[in-house]
């Protein structure tokens, strides 16, 4: 089992930055893919930005402008977001999954967290 704990979310101007931590407690740490997904008002929640074995990977819309990275010593994933834009207002999850390789499919992973809020305003 694991536990996930999202912070560091809160509203900003656009052009802005954040930085989302996620916190995670239980089996080995680093064993785990890792992935960050947000889910806007009234939309299905979609994939943001992953980490499995060495390789990172996000969904076009934020090529550029956001890092995920992950620290094992610390049993952290991380979320620099940086030039934010109001359609990236929304809750944001972390998430793991045990299987190896990289997946985009919110069905694939198997913990989440409780989700932060993130307001771009115009």
């Amino acid at each position: 089992q694991v536990q996930l704990v999202e912070s560091g979310g809160g509203l900003v101007q656009a052009g802005g930055s954040l930085r989302l931590s996620c916190a995670a407690s239980g089996r080995t740490f680093s064993s785990y893919a890792m992935g960050w997904f947000r889910q806007a008002p009234g939309k299905e929640r979609e994939f943001v930005a992953g980490w499995s074995g060495s390789s990172t990977y996000y969904t076009d819309s934020v090529k550029g402008r956001f890092t995920i990275s992950r620290d094992n010593a610390k049993n952290t994933v991380y979320l620099q977001m940086n030039s934010l834009k109001p359609e990236d207002t929304g809750v944001y999850y972390c998430a793991a999954r045990l299987a190896y390789g990289r997946s985009r499919r919110v069905e694939e992973y198997d913990y989440w967290g409780q989700g932060t809020q993130v307001t771009v305003s115009s």
